[in-house]
């Protein structure tokens, strides 16, 4: 299984130095991550809304050590939502957040990460979209849950992640169905230990969807993040099943895997939300890229073999 040896290697600072100045490396990171600033997406984001795509916007960077990054992370989304003001995408474009970046792991991080997202959201609730919390690993998560419901109280649509791998997500799902929340659910890319993941595909893609159908049959919205073909048509039918119309549910992929699959599902009337990062500090999100499917590492591998 190379997944773990490549999430190993997403932690390390020799495999990022070493991967960062490979030459070819950055022809393949801009597959997946269109651009380092907001004036390089905002161009992305229009194209993308003008095919009838939705996004969700993420501005990469995990590596959070002082305060001070933290307080910049959340400028930067503050940034990101003034250049999306005049675009009037409304919820076409809303925003996701790891609470990592915005000092989740510090001292005290919890109450910290709390302070740093709020302006996020409120930023986002003044030009009428919103935020989706992103799950971490498991250590992070009752932190992150309990930042959503604080933050629902004055903000109901803000989003969460759950992750079907985790043991513990089949009950997250059951009680964030009934409490109407926006939910993301994804297979999950971070290293696990066994006490409290499933460690193969076929048991994560049993979980998948079993919490798919908690979701769809609930009261919340359903997220379906997956570029799985066999899970976006079990979520068709679920949701035909659970009586829900088009737009009470979404589909989610990420920018660069599949996109003649966005074009087809929205094409065919359904919420297609790409998800699209930006930003300088790369590294993390793209190994995760490559450890969640095979694929993404063999193109990887042989475009190092071809321009090397």
């Amino acid at each position: 299984m190379l997944g773990p040896v490549i999430l190993a290697a997403s932690r390390s600072d020799r495999m990022r130095r070493l991967i960062s100045a490979a030459p070819v490396t950055k022809q393949v990171v801009d597959r997946f991550i269109p651009g380092e600033t907001v004036d390089d997406v905002v161009p992305i984001i229009q194209d993308l809304t003008g095919k009838g795509l939705e996004l969700t916007m993420d501005v990469v960077g995990e590596d959070i050590t002082t305060p001070e990054q933290a307080a910049a992370a959340r400028d930067a989304y503050l940034e990101l939502i003034d250049r999306l003001e005049p675009l009037e995408l409304g919820t076409r474009a809303e925003m996701s957040v790891k609470l990592s970046m915005f000092g989740q792991a510090l001292e005290d991080g919890h109450e910290l990460a709390l302070k740093n997202v709020r302006p996020v959201v409120e930023a986002a609730a003044a030009i009428g979209t919103t935020v989706t919390l992103d799950a971490e690993d498991h250590t992070t998560l009752d932190s992150m849950f309990a930042i959503h419901e604080e933050l629902r109280k004055d903000f109901p649509q803000t989003g969460c992640v759950i992750q079907a791998y985790l043991f513990r997500t089949e009950a997250d799902a059951r009680r964030l169905a009934e409490s109407g929340s926006r939910v993301r659910i994804v297979k999950g890319a971070y290293k696990e230990p066994a006490s409290v993941a499933y460690q193969n595909k076929p048991e994560t893609d049993k979980a998948y969807v079993r919490i798919l159908r908690t979701l769809m049959e609930g009261e919340g919205y359903p997220m379906i993040g997956s570029h799985d073909p066999r899970l976006i048509s079990i979520a068709q039918e679920l949701a035909h099943r659970a009586g829900r119309k088009m737009d009470e549910y979404e589909f989610q992929m990420l920018y660069g895997i599949r996109s003649e699959e966005h074009l087809r599902l929205a094409a065919e009337g359904h919420r297609m939300r790409v998800y699209t990062a930006y930003g300088t500090d790369w590294y993390g999100y793209f190994m995760r890229r490559l450890a969640e499917k095979p694929a993404n590492l063999r193109f990887f591998l042989r475009s190092m073999v071809t321009h090397g």
